[in-house]
């Protein structure tokens, strides 16, 4: 139902996940009876977790650890570690910047070509550690390095921007075709952000085996500040969910992924969006937390280098622990930044569901 904003402009009213809460129902389950697995194409893992393709959360080191603990890691291929051939002591410099530098200074280091020889090393890295391979491109970067990606051994391709479209309309450039480029291509494909029905719908129709629901850096990015731009994301979710459902039946069966991107930053998050309908959650902050993340206790994305626009900031997060306590516990924290997985259990056990399919269905209300 609409609401009046003025006298000429009607809204939508929609929800964060700090607005909803999720309801216990009649029955509860031990936790450790929870399975918390789930799957896309042929790529089963025990948690539905993907670590954000943001250079403080993910090193091809950090991506291997969340893959042998069960999750996804997403290298960013335009980031550090396809630029230099050590990006460690830049990293070590991100840490020790002074607030009001600290973007200059990242612009300036990003202005560095990316190598496409650096970015097939990188992901080579990954699969030789017998873990599933994903590595992400902008929408502006996905034709000029996609051979080189597949070639690597690719197992999922991830196409990740602030807004992804599957119709760009541009007199400037020959834009990427969404539809074109993954029927040809050999990989599943995850490609987002969307945040509304149609524009879910329209990705959905373009081949992906997933879609991004937000904006992504939800602890880092400043969108909403400078580009006024923002859908609070249970109700993206939720309305993305039902363009799933809308799709399965258009396409006589076909069930596409939906991943929440953005504004993930504690387990209760993470419970709140597969009970709107995700199948998995792809996380940044928490995993800036742990003591192996790259960015030593900062967090920053893509969005805080663009050359143009800075819609990002780097965040002095701290570290409270090591990656497997952040998954799994035990956690020293009572605010949800650590054992995700064991607050997820939780949360199923507590309102009777075995797995993440039924949580799905789990009630939920407006607080």
């Amino acid at each position: 139902m609409d609401i009046e904003i003025g006298t000429a402009k009607r809204g939508r009213r929609a929800y964060s996940f700090d607005d909803i809460a999720i309801v216990p129902s009649r029955r509860t389950r031990d936790p450790e009876e929870i399975s918390t697995a789930w799957q896309i194409d042929a790529y089963r893992f025990d948690i539905p977790i993907m670590a954000a393709p943001m250079d403080s959360v993910m090193s091809p080191d950090t991506a291997i650890a969340l893959g042998r603990f069960g999750g996804l890691g997403v290298l960013d291929l335009e980031g550090l570690w396809t630029r230099y051939e050590d990006p460690t002591s830049l990293l070590e410099e991100v840490a020790r910047l002074d607030g009001d530098d600290a973007t200059v200074r990242m612009q300036q280091m990003y202005e560095e070509p990316i190598k496409p020889g650096l970015m097939v090393e990188r992901l080579q890295q990954v699969r030789q550690a017998g873990v599933t391979v994903a590595g992400a491109l902008s929408p502006q970067r996905t034709k000029q390095f996609a051979k080189h990606v597949v070639d690597a051994g690719v197992d999922l391709f991830v196409i990740r921007g602030t807004t992804v479209s599957a119709e760009h309309v541009s007199g400037q450039t020959e834009p990427l075709n969404l539809k074109e480029f993954i029927y040809e291509l050999d990989v599943p494909v995850i490609v987002g952000g969307c945040a509304t029905h149609q524009a879910a719908l329209h990705l959905m129709r373009t081949g992906a085996a997933g879609v991004l629901v937000g904006f992504g850096g939800g602890a880092a990015h400043t969108t909403r500040s400078v580009l006024g731009i923002g859908v609070p994301m249970a109700t993206a979710v939720a309305d993305v969910a039902a363009a799933r459902r809308d799709y399965l039946d258009e396409s006589g069966g076909r069930y596409v992924h939906v991943i929440a991107d953005g504004s993930v930053g504690r387990s209760g998050d993470i419970a709140k969006a597969i009970a709107c309908g995700s199948d998995a959650v792809m996380v940044g902050s928490p995993f800036a937390r742990a003591a192996e993340a790259p960015g030593r206790g900062f967090h920053w994305g893509a969005e805080a280098w663009h050359a143009h626009l800075p819609r990002g900031e780097r965040v002095d997060i701290g570290s409270i622990g090591t990656l497997e306590s952040v998954l799994f516990g035990p956690s020293t924290v009572p605010d949800g930044t650590m054992n995700l997985i064991g607050a997820l259990r939780r949360a199923m056990a507590t309102t009777g569901y075995t797995d993440l399919k039924e949580f799905q269905r789990v009630e939920v209300v407006v607080e």
